[in-house]
């Protein structure tokens, strides 16, 4: 893997962490501001400590040598996640600002997945 690639997937997957962990924590802890979001976009509030533990440990995947499928679960759990964010916001009306955070991560989610080395891709076995 050229020195490039792993910067690129370095530092994606770096500020896909924080991203991951920091709105994860924030959703565990539901902030007033996330709760009135929820309850906005029409879901109930108890979802957010669920999204909130799943990207915790998704980030933990993600970041840990080794396991492979699992990473895999995590990248793919993260796109649901954002994926999903990106289409509550549409569906409601939002403006810019709400699509940014989500779109970003899903940016990097597809950065860090499509950079990842070798030893943290999934082999096939054809």
């Amino acid at each position: 893997m050229p020195k490039r690639n792993k910067i690129i997937y370095w530092i994606a997957t770096i500020w896909l962490a924080l991203g991951m962990l920091s709105t994860g924590i924030v959703q565990l802890i539901q902030l007033e501001e996330e709760t009135e979001m929820m309850k906005r976009l029409g879901y109930p509030s108890y979802l957010l400590g669920v999204i909130g533990i799943w990207k915790i440990l998704g980030v933990v995947a993600v970041l840990i040598p080794k396991f492979p499928l699992l990473k895999e679960w995590a990248y793919a759990g993260f796109f649901f996640v954002m994926s999903g964010a990106v289409l509550s916001h549409f569906a409601i009306g939002d403006g810019a600002k709400e699509f940014f955070g989500p779109v970003l991560l899903l940016v990097l989610i597809f950065i860090s997945w499509y950079f990842r080395p070798v030893n943290r891709k999934l082999v096939s076995s054809t």
